[in-house]
């Protein structure tokens, strides 16, 4: 059993606004957390590959560009091939309301918004990891 939760921030896509992404890191590692973070342009394939590898407990994808009705479901899909799929998705950025419950039924186990405190960030990814049955 690891001692710290892992968490991987990700830049997926066409998206080269890295700002918030890296606050949030920041935060979250300040917060005890181990964080990768991806760097811009990634694709999907790319941060499932680096999931797997890092054994994260939490993808973290920043998305800005407007493609997350795309790419969320896409990294979803690549994590249960890779049969990752107890890593939770977090999706971070700027939505309309409609499509937050959709990437939540498609998968996605937390949507926060750009307005989200750091505070409520650490504390939604505490909560995820403290939810899931031992790996």
């Amino acid at each position: 059993m690891k001692d710290r939760i892992r968490v991987l921030i990700a830049k997926v896509g066409l998206d080269g606004h890295d700002r918030g992404a890296k606050v949030v890191a920041r935060t979250l590692r300040d917060a005890g957390m181990e964080v990768i973070y991806t760097g811009l342009h990634r694709t999907p394939e790319e941060v499932v590959s680096a999931a797997v590898q890092e054994d994260v407990d939490v993808v973290g994808i920043s998305c800005l560009s407007g493609a997350h009705m795309t790419l969320m479901p896409r990294v979803i899909q690549l994590l249960k091939e890779a049969k990752a799929d107890d890593v939770f998705v977090v999706a971070g950025g700027v939505f309309p309301d409609e499509d937050i419950p959709a990437m939540k039924s498609m998968g996605v186990a937390e949507v926060v918004l750009q307005d989200t405190p750091p505070a409520m960030v650490v504390e939604v990814i505490r909560n995820l990891v403290s939810s899931r049955q031992p790996r």
